[in-house]
């Protein structure tokens, strides 16, 4: 855990930060390129396929983040630290952008091959339902509340809404779906032209770069917010800032007589 949080350190900094920017800009642009015009479209449904290399990498990501999410929030709640809560946080805002975007892709995806912008399918259901989980999640960091607190709730939800993760991911093979079973990430060979997983495989790195990026970002936004708060407790707690901006728990009112 010490190792996580020294790359985590080193990742946020301003020059890591900038890094990930710019090479996440040179992946998104390489991506373009593969999707665009080095894959071919499919044999069935032509050139809309192509959202495939936007949709399915944002769904993955999607996961990932919540993933993070789960990890930061069974950190905060054995550590106390507020980088693992930061983080949590961070992490669970980047994977509501994420998932809003599959859900807004499988709708143009599937106006032209359902025939309609939604159905209640399983796969588009609990994606939904995740959407709902982890906009609450954010909903109860909002509660005025103590941090601590608030800190507390917010790793419990983070923990328990991680469960519909793999239920969306399954939902294709347990229940009846019109949405198609995995072409990637299923037993035996992938079902996919070789060029086009190498297409789908970079857009992966590419948003997997922009996951990290925008996270980093955020990360430092939290930082400097905090840095706000300690600056204004500071004379009424007689704490420097510096103690204050340390891995503890600030309190929301000053103590009496304080």
């Amino acid at each position: 855990m010490v190792a996580a949080e020294r790359l985590m350190g080193k990742v946020t900094a301003r020059r890591g930060e900038r890094l990930l920017g710019w090479s996440a800009l040179t992946a998104l642009a390489v991506s373009a390129v593969f999707s665009l015009v080095i894959a071919p479209p499919d044999a069935e449904q032509g050139e809309v396929q192509r959202l495939m290399y936007v949709h399915v990498p944002a769904a993955w990501l999607a996961y990932l983040a919540f993933g993070v999410v789960f990890a930061s929030s069974i950190a905060y709640l054995v550590t106390k630290k507020t980088r693992w809560d930061r983080l949590a946080v961070a992490s669970a805002e980047v994977g509501v952008l994420f998932t809003a975007l599959t859900i807004a892709l499988g709708a143009l995806w599937g106006k032209p091959v359902w025939g309609t912008w939604w159905t209640w399918d399983p796969r588009l259901t609990t994606t939904a339902i995740l959407l709902l989980i982890y906009v609450g999640y954010l909903a109860v960091r909002r509660l005025p509340d103590s941090p601590a607190r608030r800190a507390r709730w917010g790793a419990v939800v983070g923990i328990v809404g991680f469960l519909d993760v793999p239920i969306v991911h399954l939902s294709v093979l347990w229940w009846r779906s019109l949405h198609q079973l995995p072409t990637v990430a299923r037993l035996g060979k992938p079902t996919i032209a070789p060029i086009m997983l190498a297409a789908l495989l970079v857009a992966v790195a590419a948003f997997t770069l922009v996951y990290l990026y925008l996270v980093a970002f955020r990360l430092r936004v939290g930082r400097l917010e905090e840095r706000v708060v300690a600056e204004a407790l500071s004379p009424r707690l007689g704490e420097p800032v510096d103690r204050l901006m340390q891995d503890v728990d600030l309190p929301v009112e000053a103590p009496a007589g304080g």
